[in-house]
Order: C-alpha cells, then sequence, then structure tokens
C-alpha cells in the first residue's frame, strides 16, 4: 500500500483525458499559460506554490514521480541518469528553444506526437476524442529541441 499522495495520484491520472505535467521553475510562465490553454495540458506549476517555488531538483524529480505527472523543465541537470534514475520516474523531458515562441512550437510538436499520437488530439467539447496516454515517458527521459526527430525510433534520449 502506497502513501495517500500516491494513491490521490493514481487515481487522478487514471480519470484524466489530458497530459499530467509538472513544470519546474525555469520554465516561463508563458510557456506554462501555453500548455494549459492551448494544449489543455493538466499543469502544476512549482512557480505557484510556495513550498516547491526554491526546492532542489532531487524534491522536483519526486514529487512529479509521486504525483505521476511528467516533469518538463529547461534544466540539462535532469538529464543525468545517476542523480536522476529514470527506473525512478514518471518521465522526464528537458526541453531547449532560444525563445518562448520557438518553445511553443516545440511543445506543440511534442503534444501531437509524444502525449496526444494520432486519434487522441482533443476536440471541440462533447466530441467524444479519445483520452489522451497517461505518461509516454514513464520510466525514460527525453531531451528535446528544435530538431527533434518524432519518429517512434527517436522517443528516447536524443
Amino acid at each position: 500500500m502506497g502513501t495517500l499522495s500516491n494513491e490521490l495520484a493514481t487515481l487522478a491520472s487514471e480519470r484524466s483525458d489530458q497530459p499530467r505535467v509538472y513544470a519546474d521553475a525555469n520554465l516561463p510562465a508563458g510557456a506554462v499559460g501555453f500548455m494549459r490553454t492551448r494544449l489543455k495540458w493538466d499543469v502544476l506549476f512549482v512557480m505557484e506554490h510556495d513550498e516547491l517555488r526554491r526546492a532542489r531538483d532531487g524534491e522536483h524529480f519526486r514529487r512529479a514521480r509521486d504525483l505521476r505527472r511528467t516533469l518538463i523543465s529547461l534544466d540539462h541537470d535532469y538529464l543525468d541518469d545517476r542523480s536522476f534514475p529514470p527506473a525512478e520516474t514518471a518521465g522526464v523531458l528537458v526541453v531547449s528553444a532560444p525563445d518562448e515562441r520557438l518553445l511553443t512550437r516545440l511543445l506543440s510538436r511534442l503534444d501531437r506526437h509524444l502525449f496526444r499520437p494520432l486519434g487522441s488530439r482533443p476536440g471541440p467539447e462533447g466530441s467524444g476524442s479519445a483520452p489522451a496516454p497517461g505518461l509516454p515517458l514513464e520510466g525514460r527521459k527525453l531531451e528535446a529541441n528544435l530538431d527533434w526527430d518524432s519518429r517512434p525510433a527517436a522517443a528516447g534520449r536524443a
């Protein structure tokens, strides 16, 4: 039997039809807003929570796993497998782009190819579109930049 937090996170992820992500403090607020409004992602943004704002990377890594959310960051430290073991994650996505406009473009590509493969994209309210996959990177990490190749063979660390 797990903790109450783990049990509630599992129930929430099973009932959610939207990608569930944990956005760490170095993501721009505008990109977080884009994820929420345009991509319709369920985003926990650490800057909106006093107890998480100044937490260390290890705490964010564990919290994202416990809440069953894909951790999204600009911080390449998360790619260190000794400090952040892939097997202990609900998924880590490290993104890179030179500005916020290009970052939102990259996030849109990730939405289409990783979080919502064909047939599971959100439609208009009440359209009955298929639910999004829960944790597409569970136990894995992905480094994505503007050159990211979305083909299935490239779905690991690239």
